[in-house]
């Protein structure tokens, strides 16, 4: 590879990673103004939607599209962002990446207002010129009724659905988490 080609390689890579970013910021925007079109054409055809507890599960643009309208039904104002973005260019094609995000919601699903922190693990393509999200996983670490804020974070059941509580998807999970709690950290 000569020099030109070396310098163009590593713009497209940083042009890609500023046109992720705003990948991210367009999916926290249209899940609060309930932008249902915008929403889906930030997947791909075959993308999939997921979350650990098996909540979320959809394949396929369609799907994620019908998954995010009957969720969103059920809400009222919301506010999403996102804080700390990593993201990793495929060193062997440039139209994939892969990425963890870090983010915080306000929602109010049944009227109950709630807070949720959240990590998303994405995988990136770019198709036709434009970066979507081939598929995205959303961990929480909380999602609980603001006025169960408190006590929700003082137990590893951190995330309140339906009445109830269940397992938070991290940090109790991660191999580095439980690596550190047996003592071996060394």
């Amino acid at each position: 590879m000569n020099e030109l080609e070396d310098i163009l390689k590593r713009l497209d890579a940083l042009e890609s990673k500023d046109s992720i970013r705003q990948l991210v910021t367009s999916y926290a925007i249209a899940c609060d103004e309930h932008d249902i079109p915008r929403l889906a054409n930030l997947f791909s055809n075959n993308a999939v939607f997921a979350s650990p507890n098996g909540a979320m599960v959809s394949r396929g643009r369609e799907s994620i599209r019908e998954m995010f309208s009957a969720i969103l039904k059920t809400r009222g104002p919301g506010f999403h962002w996102t804080h700390d973005v990593q993201i990793y260019i495929d060193a062997n094609d440039s139209d994939r990446a892969s990425g963890l995000v870090y983010s915080h919601a306000e929602t109010t699903p049944n009227e109950v207002v709630s807070l949720a922190a959240m990590k998303y693990k994405d995988q990136y393509v770019r198709e036709a010129g434009a970066w979507r999200f081939s598929s995205r996983e959303i961990n929480f670490f909380y999602y609980v009724p603001a006025g169960k804020y408190v006590e929700g974070l003082a137990q590893n059941d951190r995330v309140y659905i339906n009445d109830a509580w269940h397992p938070a998807d991290f940090p109790e999970t991660l191999d580095t988490w439980i690596t550190f709690e047996r003592g071996d950290y060394d």
